[in-house]
């Protein structure tokens, strides 16, 4: 029992250990924060100017981890939540209270993958637009 208990312990360590190594690679803290201003303006900017999709956010008050945005039609997001889940856009489905989608963009979650969902979000506008879909 108590060398399983070592090990949990060091095991943790070892992974704060890794956690702090990435950090600093990334240029610290101040590093982080940069990223992540720069993913959330990318998704925000997008949203802001999208036809179909919108932040129901207050952009005084939007955060720069988790991303909320709606199409304004229940089908049309759960149009958008199945065509995303087959191309393997996984967790994009909003909170059951609040509906809608929503991104999490979170320290590790790269700066690509918010270019690959804008790229996603262009193309549902595209074969989307005014709910009925375009070929």
């Amino acid at each position: 029992m108590v060398r399983c208990t070592i090990h949990r312990r060091l095991f943790s360590i070892y992974v704060a250990k890794l956690v702090f190594e990435w950090i600093k690679a990334q240029g610290g803290v101040a590093g982080i924060e940069t990223l992540n201003r720069k993913k959330a303006a990318l998704l925000y900017d997008y949203l802001d100017a999208s036809s179909i999709f919108s932040s129901p956010v207050n952009k005084t008050d939007r955060s720069l981890t988790n991303v909320p945005f709606v199409t304004g039609s229940a089908d049309l997001d759960a149009l958008f939540i199945k065509e995303a889940e087959e191309l393997h856009f996984e967790n994009l489905k909003g909170h059951r209270s609040v509906g809608g989608m929503r991104a999490s963009i979170y320290n590790a979650f790269p700066y690509e993958g918010v270019e690959a969902l804008t790229t996603l979000m262009e193309k549902f506008v595209a074969t989307h637009k005014g709910g009925e879909i375009h070929v």
